[in-house]
């Protein structure tokens, strides 16, 4: 089965169960709390698991794009990658876990035909406090669907300790199918009081690799050894935080994510992501280009294939970036530059070889996300920049390590020449060797470290995206970013779209595609038309109409992007006391997923605090309601 017949296959299986099917969102977030990139299905949809109506209804299907920051190092494994899609199905206030349960293996065991006595799952222990139980009605569910299917599924011992542990109790993997753990399967959005929560269901697949003692002397779902695979994770939100627990949700949400490369991976037999045809055809790509063999440094193969399959989709979405060194331009420059650098490291010496990979790419993935079609001439502009650029820098380590050469290498300089000048440890090993030195590397590790800890740190508190929450004052000024948006293309042109946004309930960020500075007497003119329209009390109002007719009513919005069939175009103006067609004196019409203020009155002053560059060819905009 190929992925793409599988992606189709999963969005048949549930459009048949009556969901919609709606598109991928973009990987550069919008609207909600999510950090730098979407990074699962469920961030898109937070805004209608949390009580807003979706266009498409209350059953919902798709695979979304994601991308996770956290798994750079992770890389070369075999199962991890930086970019990967989630399929996802959800429930908002419908169905609840008797049908998910029961669906989710069907399509397994059924569609899929995998084999259920590989199949375990996970279920919630209950929490320390005793406020939230064990989650005994998915035993019960799933006890009856093995049974179903002809597998032993007893309960085996839970953990309520470290889950990366296990219950330190043998496991008889013959009967024992379902397991119960504290810490794995409780899933929350956040502390604040609103947020939901709920405990979730993981499924296991078994790889029959032999386990490694280095992790323990006991084998478990949830060890790190690798021979059991999670390949999907049935989320149940229904619990909602209050100022003192949790209490249980009338309507109840199911949030399901299933990962794409790895069900492929387990459906084709194989014991590695890079060995589906999600990947074989770049690999083969990057073997034509080095001279070597997947086979002969695997991690080198993964890390490249992996880092520019993400790059291309980072900067290939339709509201892409491309490399620079702040906020998702940072990381599309530590992507490239990392594939350069094992590039390298595997003999390929061809000047502007990156593009080649990523058209692979763009072939691979043209039928399911035209996207990178459609923008193939802005990455391979890219690519070819960042390539040219790092050259340079590479040229300039090497001048800085001939001038450590007299002695030994400590951690500190081995460090320094892969933070400054992009040297991976290996090269720096390779180079030091050749010049009769040593390399301390345990102290380059140890520096590595301690880097990693201060950027997890850093980026938990950076690279916001969308809005911070939804209370009152951040609505208002996710109302006056619309605002804004008009305001621009009023006063620079059409040519003006938004490339990003960051909303708390103290300020408001927007970045917005426009070549050049802007002049203080354009900044006036955008705030003087911002506070004329809430000088008037402009209504606000939403209504759910085709994405065709939304365009012919010259509603705002990144239309090379997939909307599902029905959106939510909000307008502000003034109504007459009809439906949209009876409004005049329109001043913003856009696509969105809200929430937004219902009239304009008491907004406020708009005061622009700043205008400044964001990356190439994007400006950012800094500005308060006072």
């Amino acid at each position: 089965m190929t992925a793409n017949e599988l992606r189709q296959k999963y969005l048949d299986f549930f459009k048949a169960r009556g969901h919609a099917i709606i598109p991928s969102a973009s990987l550069l977030p919008e609207n909600d709390s999510t950090l730098l990139f979407t990074n699962s299905g469920m961030f898109p949809l937070v805004p209608y698991l949390l009580g807003e109506k979706h266009p498409a209804g209350i059953r919902l299907v798709d695979s979304q794009k994601s991308f996770r920051t956290e798994d750079i190092e992770e890389v070369g494994d075999s199962r991890h990658n930086t970019f990967f899609e989630m399929l996802g199905n959800w429930s908002l206030g419908d169905y609840f876990k008797k049908e998910q349960l029961a669906w989710w293996l069907e399509f397994l065991f059924v569609d899929l035909k995998l084999n259920p006595a590989r199949i375990y799952q996970t279920v919630y222990a209950g929490s320390e406090d005793g406020q939230i139980a064990k989650d005994e009605e998915s035993i019960t569910i799933l006890q009856e669907l093995f049974t179903k299917y002809g597998v032993s599924a007893e309960e085996g011992p839970a953990t309520t300790g470290k889950g990366a542990l296990g219950s330190g109790q043998e496991l008889d993997f013959s009967k024992q199918r379902i397991f119960a753990y504290r810490d794995k399967n409780w899933w929350q959005r956040g502390d604040a009081v609103g947020e939901l929560g709920g405990p979730d269901s993981e499924t296991f697949y078994d790889t029959g690799k032999e386990h490694d003692l280095a992790y323990g002397p006991h084998c478990h779902p949830n060890c790190d050894c690798g021979r059991f695979l999670e390949i999907g994770n049935s989320v149940f939100m229904q619990y909602q935080k209050t100022a003192n627990a949790w209490q249980e949700l009338k309507n109840k949400n199911v949030d399901f994510g299933g990962g794409l490369e790895r069900i492929l991976m387990v459906l084709s037999g194989q014991d590695s992501i890079f060995k589906t045809d999600l990947f074989t055809q770049a690999i083969a790509r990057i073997e034509e280009l080095s001279g070597k063999k997947y086979a002969d440094d695997k991690r080198a193969f993964e890390v490249i294939a992996d880092h520019l399959k993400a790059a291309t989709f980072i900067v290939g979405d339709d509201r892409g970036v491309p490399p620079s060194n702040t906020d998702q331009g940072y990381i599309v420059r530590r992507l490239l530059r990392r594939a350069i650098r094992y590039g390298r490291q595997i003999g390929i010496s061809q000047d502007r070889w990156l593009k080649a990979v990523a058209q692979i790419f763009i072939e691979d993935y043209a039928a399911a996300y035209p996207e990178l079609k459609n923008n193939q001439e802005f990455i391979f502009n890219e690519f070819d920049k960042e390539e040219e650029k790092f050259e340079r820098t590479l040229e300039k380590g090497m001048i800085e390590f001939k001038k450590l050469a007299a002695h030994d290498l400590d951690g500190v300089a081995a460090f320094n020449l892969y933070q400054s000048y992009g040297f991976p440890l290996e090269i720096t090993e390779e180079l030091a060797n050749e010049h009769g030195l040593k390399v301390d590397r345990q102290g380059f590790m140890d520096e590595l470290k301690k880097h990693q800890e201060l950027s997890r740190t850093a980026s938990a508190g950076k690279f916001k995206g969308g809005l911070a929450d939804h209370s009152e004052e951040t609505t208002k000024l996710h109302t006056a970013a619309h605002l804004l948006l008009a305001a621009l293309r009023q006063v620079l042109g059409d040519h003006v779209s938004q490339k990003g946004s960051n909303i708390t309930a103290e300020r408001l960020r927007f970045d917005f595609s426009h070549p050049e500075k802007m002049t203080p007497e354009q900044i006036a003119a955008v705030e003087e038309l911002v506070n004329g329209a809430i000088g008037q009390g402009l209504d606000v109002a939403f209504e759910e109409i085709p994405l065709s007719e939304a365009k012919e009513t010259g509603a705002t919005g990144v239309f090379d992007s997939k909307y599902g069939d029905v959106v939510k175009v909000y307008t502000v103006g003034h109504d007459n006391g009809g439906r949209h067609a009876s409004w005049d004196n329109i001043f913003s019409r856009e696509i969105c997923g809200g929430p937004h203020v219902s009239s304009l009155k008491g907004l406020g002053s708009f005061k622009i605090q700043k205008e400044e560059a964001s990356s190439a060819g994007v400006r950012r905009i800094k500005a308060v309601l006072v």
